[in-house]
């Protein structure tokens, strides 16, 4: 009598088998997904399924196209072979700039099956630009008056001190303390500390005690007796 088919075998038999298409996407539907939640919601990525030319995948669909519109990809080969490809500029349904990057996809035989394209919406961003400048640039600003402010300590202390810093290219918050006693005895040499409360001041924008700002003055007035 003829073994009975086990019901195990008889699915495997019925199951029909997987497209190249749903090989590509159970790899890397996610990965889009991931890059929009990211980026949301700035960021569109679509995957192009390269056996028929087609859009297999959108995440965060902004360029209004659907599942299975023709890729109209122009450089499958350039970007196959380079394997990524930009970043480039182009314009959207709305007229809005995006910059975008592409990546080839490929299968477990090396051989490319897909191309993903990120595309990321800038336009957003050149507006908040454009509103920046505008606050930035402002109206009917005019010089610092001179009379108002022939004393102000506080500024030249921090126009010298922020000269001192680029020309060393030191970030402020990453000051040693040779650093800032040497900050100290340069600002002692240009008489930042003839203004009242000055030294109060250098020690808080220094991060340093006002104890050890005196201390380091009380040095440099007995070295220069």
């Amino acid at each position: 009598m003829a073994k009975r088919e086990s019901d195990t075998t008889r699915v495997k038999k019925n199951a029909s088998p997987k497209t190249s298409r749903d090989v590509l996407l159970a790899r890397y539907a996610h990965v889009a997904d991931s890059i929009t939640t990211l980026f949301f919601p700035f960021a569109e990525v679509v995957i192009h399924d390269l056996s028929d030319q087609t859009v297999a995948y959108l995440s965060n669909n902004l360029s209004k196209r659907e599942i299975g519109d023709d890729s109209a990809l122009e450089d499958v080969e350039e970007t196959t072979r380079a394997r990524l490809l930009g970043p480039y500029e182009k314009v959207n349904w709305d007229g809005r700039r995006m910059r975008c990057v592409s990546a080839a996809l490929f299968d477990d035989e090396g051989r490319a099956a897909g191309v993903m394209c990120i595309n990321f919406n800038i336009a957003a961003f050149d507006d908040m630009q454009a509103t920046l400048n505008l606050f930035l640039r402002g109206a009917g600003v005019i010089a610092q008056p001179e009379e108002l402010f022939k004393d102000d300590w506080q500024e030249r202390i921090n126009t010298f001190l922020h000269g001192w810093l680029r020309e060393r290219q030191i970030a402020l918050n990453s000051l040693t303390r040779e650093h800032r006693r040497e900050l100290v005895e340069a600002l002692y040499a240009e008489g930042a500390f003839k203004g009242k409360s000055s030294a109060n001041y250098v020690a808080k924008v220094l991060g340093m005690g006002r104890a050890t700002v005196y201390k380091h003055l009380r040095e440099m007035k007995v070295d220069a007796e």
